[in-house]
């Protein structure tokens, strides 16, 4: 049983007790900076896109802005039902949890304990009972800053992980939205050939009427029946890309294909116009570059952690109790014990282990400052290639309206002199296929503006909050 110290040694204790205290107080952590990178003024690719008229913001809920109300309840159910969205939320709690657990080791640490034994010592020694009660306390001081850093990288690591996934819901929506536009991309297609099969029966009908007349060959109808027979092939190939992207659909809000359907519209939604970008404003806003700077302030914190390895832990330990041979009159004061004290640990070799864990964050750092960087130049390519799509297609669909008015133009006449007889059957295949082409050319063009402005208005309208 330990005996009560004498009154200057109680002293001294508490003086370096408060002491410590004091120096603990005032440890202190570097905060973490961001690495520098040099961001142009505008966007290369900026002059080929035109911005709306007035500057308003984009909302949130970007897709909105494309006024299709299916499209508004599909991304509803995609951020409630959306499984991979549900692992990510996990993800994020789990690195909650793990900040919790390193807030947690800068407080001290209370313990208790209870014990009984009976022992004899040595043959045909007395035997003797031992009770004990007692009360354990312990607390690292974090006069290096260890602790802090620890809870500076747990809490860089959190907000990586809110803001990775606010990225995967952006990236989840902007695919939702893509796979939506796909999917009434090949309805159109789909009603643009059963509409050409329908003209082809008719014209397989014509031509088999006039071969019975003798007034053409049979070469007419192995052409008409040609024709017909590869619309049908493509109308089914159609049909058959609307069902898989519907299934694809299905699964991103959370439903089983069988359990999913969506009405045939065969209408693309409008294009919209979007507000001017500035990469500074795209930086502000994207999460996977807000995910990857938390990731460097994470490896700077790592880092530090492994610098202070050198230093000793100092603990302050404390443990107060009573222990006596019965339980009846345990609790009085003979049987009274405490303790009190400070404890230092330091290692003194380690055969380079904490050299070599130095390098190792270092190269952690390293690694994360570049793909920090990377992060930001894909962001700024992704924008600038989306720029020029954008733009370009604008232009294009214009020109691609425009032809495919003049080949429907060139398949009138060329059926009216087929008709007449003054062209063979050839001349209205030709026509029929330019038709064709120009009709799916277009509903190209419109699919892939689409996509393309989906991902700007994705690029500037996402936002997260902080964890």
């Amino acid at each position: 049983m330990n005996t009560p110290a004498p009154a200057p040694v109680r002293g001294v204790a508490m003086a370096a007790f408060a002491l410590l205290a004091l120096l603990a107080g005032c440890a202190s952590t570097p905060p973490a900076s961001a690495p520098q990178m040099a961001l142009p003024a505008n966007f290369k690719e900026q002059g080929v896109w035109q911005p709306a008229a007035a500057e308003t913001p984009v909302p949130e809920a970007w897709w909105t802005l494309f006024n299709d109300p299916v499209l508004d309840a599909l991304e509803s159910r995609l951020v409630l039902d959306n499984q991979t969205l549900k692992a990510s939320y996990a993800e994020l709690a789990a690195a909650r949890a793990s900040l919790a657990a390193a807030q947690a080791s800068v407080l001290p640490h209370l313990g208790a304990g209870a014990s009984a034994s009976r022992a004899r010592s040595g043959d045909g020694g007395s035997v003797h009972n031992n009770v004990q009660l007692s009360l354990n306390a312990s607390w690292e001081i974090d006069l290096w800053g260890r602790l802090s850093l620890a809870v500076a990288g747990a809490r860089a690591s959190l907000q990586a992980s809110a803001d990775d996934l606010a990225a995967a819901r952006l990236s989840l929506q902007a695919t939702l939205a893509q796979a939506y536009f796909t999917l009434r991309t090949s309805e159109a297609q789909a009603a643009v050939l059963e509409r050409t099969v329908q003209a082809y029966t008719r014209s397989l009908d014509l031509t088999r009427k006039r071969h019975a007349a003798g007034v053409i060959s049979g070469a007419d109808v192995a052409q008409a029946e040609v024709q017909l027979a590869n619309a049908t092939a493509q109308w089914r190939d159609a049909l058959a890309d609307r069902a898989q992207t519907e299934h694809a659909i299905a699964v991103l809000v959370g439903s089983a294909p069988a359990l999913f359907s969506l009405p045939v519209t065969a209408k693309l939604p409008a294009p919209v116009d979007a507000p001017a970008l500035l990469p500074s404003t795209l930086l502000e806003r994207r999460p996977d570059i807000a995910a990857a700077e938390r990731r460097v302030a994470l490896a700077q914190a790592q880092l530090g952690i492994a610098q202070k390895a050198y230093f000793p832990s100092i603990t302050l330990s404390a443990s107060a109790g009573f222990a006596g041979s019965a339980l009846a009159g345990l609790l009085s004061a003979p049987n009274l014990f405490w303790s009190f004290g400070p404890a230092l640990a330091a290692t003194l070799f380690d055969g380079g282990a904490r050299s070599a864990a130095i390098d190792q964050a270092r190269a952690g750092s390293a690694r994360a400052t570049a793909d920090y960087r990377q992060a930001v130049l894909v962001a700024l390519q992704e924008v600038e290639d989306n720029l020029v799509v954008a733009g370009n297609l604008r232009g294009d669909e214009a020109l691609r309206q425009r032809a495919l008015a003049s080949a429907q133009r060139a398949l009138a006449i060329a059926e009216s002199q087929y008709r007449a007889g003054t062209v063979g059957y050839l001349e209205v295949v030709s026509a029929q296929t330019s038709v064709l082409a120009a009709q799916t050319t277009l509903l190209g063009i419109r699919s892939r503006r689409l996509a393309a402005i989906s991902t700007l208005l994705k690029n500037i309208g996402g936002r997260w909050a902080p964890a």
